[in-house]
């Protein structure tokens, strides 16, 4: 099936330009359901069982009445439009607590979709570099023994300037596995102080608080070459009840490492829901033109009024190889149209915290499961 309208998407040269992107959207996401709804019997089922015919998306409005997929779902289920073996990317969230994991496969296409994607947001955000840097990773260290999604995505992250060196918080090993190394990380960000290549960080922001807190609290201030980043995502998850305000974050940042307030950068997306977002200068999540975000009610699931809190339902078009188009998260939100200070128009994502889902354990979570060990 032709995917003119999904092409045509990833094709949009402003990323935030949702306004004048609707109908394209609209269209884009009539084309990907259609597609997932012949290639996939299991999401065919859903379908038809919800009443809900992909041909009738004629509008934005129709996309309310598209049914959405819980994240808990893909911890149960694998849904595929196309055979695994044609698709050359497999990526797997960290599981619930009884082990269960999302399991998502891309094709071709959505990794060059994806790829266009990021090519953009990056350069709207001056993230591309050709300088050399040395990558400082809150996450985990690439091994056959993980699929984990943000593994991935962290590896792929080093490639936006390129990578000196790599170094991991949380590393293998054949007698304990996956351990958490604070204090490798802590002498890594000391050596790199010494020498003129730029560090970017990479990964929790639990992991990068509890770190330069505790060189803070032993009077290590450093001094980062020119260039340096922060770069932040995956939540703060089970540690929300440390959670810091930004500023305050930030703010550390920069007493630690030198590091001023606008080279951090955080960032929020899901194994199920591969879209970029990327905070401005004022830390806000604008929604790209690849995406539209949904807040509705926990009780009854219908769009809440403007600026009101509710559930997080993402939706994209981007997926061929698994049916994506519409996912709801255990996170809450407010969806903010009043502007922001940055110029931008795009209405921007507040993430307010997590519902209580006991089932759910993200990969920050389950990272922060071996930091609170």
């Amino acid at each position: 099936m032709k995917r003119k309208y999904v092409r045509k998407l990833f094709n949009t040269r402003k990323p935030y330009d949702l306004e004048k992107s609707n109908d394209v959207f609209c269209q884009a996401m009539r084309e990907n359901a259609m597609h997932h709804y012949k290639q996939c019997p299991d999401y065919k089922r859903i379908l038809d069982e919800a009443n809900f015919d992909p041909k009738s998306i004629a509008c934005m409005d129709d996309l309310i009445n598209l049914p959405f997929l819980p994240t808990l779902y893909f911890k149960h289920h694998e849904l595929f439009s196309k055979p695994l073996w044609k698709m050359p990317i497999k990526a797997t969230s960290s599981g619930t607590s009884s082990g269960f994991k999302s399991k998502i496969a891309m094709s071709i296409g959505d990794l060059w979709r994806g790829f266009k994607m990021i090519k953009r947001i990056f350069s709207y955000h001056k993230l591309w570099s050709i300088r050399p840097v040395t990558y400082l990773i809150f996450g985990y260290q690439p091994t056959k023994h993980s699929e984990a999604g943000i593994m991935k995505t962290a590896y792929g992250f080093t490639y936006v300037a390129p990578a000196k060196k790599r170094v991991y918080a949380i590393r293998w090993s054949k007698e304990n596995g996956y351990q958490v190394d604070l204090d490798y990380m802590k002498a890594a960000f000391i050596k790199a102080s010494q020498q003129r290549t730029p560090i970017r960080t990479i990964g929790f922001p639990a992991y990068t608080y509890f770190l330069l807190k505790e060189m803070k609290a032993e009077g290590i201030k450093l001094q980062m070459a020119k260039g340096s980043k922060v770069t932040i995502g995956g939540g703060w998850k089970q540690f929300y009840a440390e959670k810091v305000d930004k500023n305050e974050f930030y703010q550390l940042v920069h007493e630690v490492l030198g590091i001023e307030e606008k080279n951090c950068v955080e960032f929020f997306g899901a194994v199920e829901h591969p879209i970029l977002y990327t905070d401005c200068d004022y830390h806000h999540f604008h929604v790209p033109a690849y995406a539209r975000v949904i807040i509705r009610d926990p009780d009854t699931f219908k769009p809440v009024p403007k600026g009101q809190m509710g559930l997080i339902n993402l939706l994209t078009p981007m997926m061929e190889g698994t049916p994506l188009l519409s996912v709801m998260t255990d996170d809450l939100g407010v969806l903010h149209y009043e502007g922001c200070e940055c110029g931008e128009l795009s209405p921007w994502l507040e993430i307010i915290g997590r519902v209580g889902i006991k089932d759910i354990t993200t990969c920050a979570q389950g990272a922060d499961d071996l930091l609170s060990k």
